[in-house]
């Protein structure tokens, strides 16, 4: 253990002063191996705890200076023993005095015999304003290589506050002026990030207001095509939390009335699967106890997705955003990754079968019994037989995604699905792969409910999973019903009935197998939702 700490202990000299000590090679070498190898590891933002790091270098540097304070922005490149590298970016300050971080510091340094700290830079006030001032100046040329820009929702023009946002993990949020909220995004990539690239463009497109406005950003530009995005500024949207959160809570409070009262759940109908309904359509006896009010929302999250994919649809010129129909390259794409997927998953599974039980056990069983079919659902797919268009979509959406303000929702977070390639996260997809992530999300809030929760219900589990498949297809039947008629109505091209289970399905299946991989690695106790999933997907498709 004292080991890792060497390089908050040791003196790093150097005949440097502080604006040109990244020319200094000594520093850099030290700074890469005895102080950032054990220092980026303790970092809520580093995301390669799980693999083995070889080591560290400097991708690129740049000075963030004004009259007062010079920092600098480093992009380091991390290579692993697996014979992958990640891309991080992090601004670097020096301060006198410790106290400036609360004793957060990288390293202590001797620059010609002046003593002080290395610290993350977003840790002084003296960065974040000048960061802040310096996108609102607005100016993309004024500075060698980096560019600040002004988005169209930036009404200020000068710093006045910051605070941290605590939720974050991957990346680092600041809120400015109780108005604006910038990403730091830690890992970075040599490529536009989509979070930026949409956020931008449904703010100059207009129709899509549900989401945080595009206020700013900041961009590494290494030639005229190869940039990086390190840093996104957006509207500060009051909410009270997230729709996991909110969705939860309330189907919590549905079942602890289901608990209190001796209602028969096996007289409640499960719907056919994908039956579209109306809020008037739903079993009067399902609303004995669990509340109209979680279908209204489920109807205005429906409205608001719509909303999204008829503005990510109606692109005609920029042709990062025009829809495509489905081809021969797509499909050979799609196919190579979920089989590349799905053996992964299987091998997860069978390496941790072990450590499975009882239910979890069968189910996981019951899975590698049936690989065979859900290799051969995959491959399945013809994009002849498809006659709807593929658009950029969200690509990791869940009520984690989405937060709540007076029963509305507001849409966050573009950046994609986290395991998937920078690339990957921009080829258009199927608009129903966003719905089919929302339904797994709504799927995991009831039977996280369930599962959290058992020894506090009188009913049985048999009876309880009967109440999930109800409760379930209610609120997939009152999404559709709305989200199928909003995007048909503004001429988004999701194809006919048919073609919409269809997808619906795959996208399902997909998710259900993403899920599962998640699950096993973060945790295991999960698995039991994204296999109960899968095992009922497969058994709807053998009964039908």
């Amino acid at each position: 253990m004292s080991e890792k700490k060497d390089h908050i202990n040791n003196i790093f000299k150097y005949d440097s002063q502080w604006d040109d000590l990244f020319n200094n090679k000594r520093f850099i070498n030290e700074f890469c191996s005895d102080v950032l190898e054990d220092y980026i590891q303790l970092q809520r933002w580093y995301g390669g705890k799980a693999s083995a790091l070889k080591y560290i270098g400097i991708e690129d540097f740049f000075k963030i200076e004004d009259e007062n304070d010079l920092f600098y922005g480093v992009v380091l490149e991390v290579n692993f023993k697996e014979a992958f590298v990640q891309e991080y970016f992090m601004p670097i300050g020096l301060v006198k005095e410790k106290d400036y971080v609360d004793h957060n510091i990288i390293a202590r340094i001797d620059l010609n015999g002046e003593r002080g700290y290395l610290v993350d830079a977003t840790l002084l006030e003296s960065f974040r304003a000048q960061i802040f001032n310096k996108i609102v100046e607005g100016d993309k040329h004024k500075y060698n290589q980096v560019e600040y820009r002004r988005g169209r929702k930036c009404k200020d023009n000068a710093y006045k506050s910051s605070k941290f946002l605590n939720a974050e993990q991957s990346n680092t949020s600041i809120v400015f002026n109780d108005k604006y909220i910038l990403k730091f995004f830690r890992r970075v990539y040599t490529d536009q990030n989509p979070d930026y690239e949409i956020s931008k463009y449904l703010t100059n497109k207009g129709y899509f207001t549900n989401t945080p406005g595009y206020s700013g950003s900041i961009t590494l530009r290494f030639s005229d095509k190869n940039i990086m995005t390190l840093a996104l500024m957006q509207e500060l949207i009051p909410n009270q939390g997230d729709a996991w959160e909110y969705f939860v809570n309330n189907i919590e409070k549905a079942y602890k009335k289901l608990a209190e009262n001796n209602y028969n759940i096996k007289s409640l109908k499960i719907l056919k699967k994908y039956k579209q309904i109306s809020l008037n359509d739903i079993d009067p006896k399902l609303l004995q106890w669990f509340d109209k009010e979680i279908f209204e929302d489920v109807e205005k999250l429906a409205l608001r997705t719509a909303e999204m994919h008829i503005s990510l649809g109606m692109e005609r010129i920029n042709a990062s955003f025009t829809p495509t129909p489905y081809t021969y390259d797509y499909t050979v794409w799609l196919k190579n990754r979920l089989m590349y997927m799905l053996d992964n998953r299987i091998n997860l599974l069978e390496n941790n079968i072990h450590k499975l039980d009882g239910m979890m056990l069968e189910m996981a069983n019951d899975l590698l019994d049936n690989k065979k079919e859900v290799k051969k659902r995959f491959l399945d797919f013809d994009e002849s037989k498809l006659k709807s268009e593929r658009i950029r979509v969200h690509g990791d959406y869940h009520l984690g995604q989405v937060l709540v303000q007076n029963r509305d929702f507001y849409i966050i977070d573009f950046e994609g699905e986290p395991e998937s390639t920078i690339r990957d996260r921009k080829v258009k997809q199927p608009p129903l792969k966003d719905v089919a992530g929302m339904f797994r999300s709504f799927n995991y809030a009831i039977y996280a409910t369930i599962f959290n929760n058992l020894n506090q219900y009188n009913h049985s589990r048999e009876e309880l999973f009967h109440s999930a498949e109800v409760i379930y297809t209610n609120m997939v039947g009152v999404f559709l019903n709305t989200y199928i008629q909003k995007v048909q109505n503004n001429n988004l091209n999701i194809g006919y009935l048919k073609e919409i289970e269809f997808l619906l399905e795959y996208c399902l299946l997909e998710k259900a197998i993403y899920e599962l991989g998640y699950e096993l690695n973060a945790r295991p106790r999960w698995s039991i939702i994204p296999l109960k999933g899968i095992v009922n997907i497969l058994k709807h498709n053998k009964n039908e």
